[in-house]
């Protein structure tokens, strides 16, 4: 005899399935404009758990903004979806109040896509916190900007390979990390990081891996970051192509690097804005 039980179950046992290999699916499309004197956002459409707190103006014309997630982390199925646009004379800072986060999977992927379009005299700082590889996550992340000629990016992507500081390392999943950066339609940047099984072999087995990036930069530029970075020791170095300087790091103190990055940036913000460096509020709580 059929029960109606049976197939109540059956419903929970699929919707269940369904919630663990799908996950949240999240998107978030920003666009500022320059009006009067200042940079405002004058879309900020979102679907799932994404959004944006009220933006804050502590220098005036600049736009600070910070994402929020409220989940937390990010799970195995979930997707994420983040676009920002940014029109001509534009001027945005972007953060986040803390981490991000993906945490174990049981075998779906979560995903995590960023797309940054700047308009000519647009002007991006894209500063989030780091982002931490719990042990058996499976991450894809891509982060691609795009610029025009004239556009100015100041952007750093840090990545935190297991909980160190709990003594935990990224032993076990999986973590596709790509990092694009293109100038009307050429590819100035485009690298990859693949991390499969817990093998850090191509990290050297360091926990924390980062790179900041800064368009257009001078070889002026390029030889303070260098003397900047020198604390961090062999496994930084920094690069100028086609104007755009690439800073790369691979280390264990987690304090020196956020030291060490935020140096550089402070450093390399009046060069490129001519606006003194102005610390976002929310990484002084």
């Amino acid at each position: 005899m059929h029960s109606p039980h049976a197939d109540k179950g059956n419903a929970l046992d699929t919707v269940a399935h369904k919630t663990l290999t799908r996950g949240w699916q999240a998107e978030l499309d920003l666009r500022f404009t320059r009006a009067a004197h200042k940079t405002v956002l004058t879309s900020a459409r979102h679907v799932g758990p994404l959004t944006v707190q009220r933006p804050f103006y502590p220098e005036d014309d600049v736009c600070h903004l910070y994402l929020l997630h409220p989940p937390g982390g990010i799970v195995g199925g979930d997707e994420l979806t983040i676009s920002a646009t940014l029109a001509t004379d534009s001027h945005a800072l972007i953060t986040q109040p803390g981490a991000g986060k993906f945490y174990r999977s049981r075998g779906p992927q979560a995903q995590l896509r960023q797309d940054f379009y700047l308009a000519p005299q647009a002007t991006l700082e894209w500063l989030p916190q780091d982002t931490i590889l719990f042990p058996g996550a499976n991450a894809n992340i891509q982060s691609v900007f795009h610029l025009a000629q004239e556009s100015r990016l100041l952007a750093w992507d840090l990545l935190c390979l297991g909980r160190p500081v709990m003594q935990e390392t990224f032993s076990h999943g999986t973590l596709r990390n790509r990092l694009e950066v293109w100038r009307d339609g050429t590819p100035l940047l485009i690298e990859r990081l693949h991390l499969e099984g817990g093998n850090l072999h191509t990290v050297a087995r360091h926990p924390w891996s980062g790179t900041l990036l800064c368009y257009p930069a001078t070889e002026k530029m390029l030889d303070g970051v260098r003397e900047q970075i020198a604390p961090l020791g062999d496994y930084a170095g920094a690069t100028l192509i086609d104007s755009l300087l690439a800073l790369r790091f691979l280390g264990h103190d987690n304090l020196l690097i956020q030291r060490v990055m935020r140096a550089v940036w402070q450093s390399l913000r009046p060069q490129l804005t001519q606006k003194p460096p102005l610390l976002p509020r929310i990484w002084q709580t």
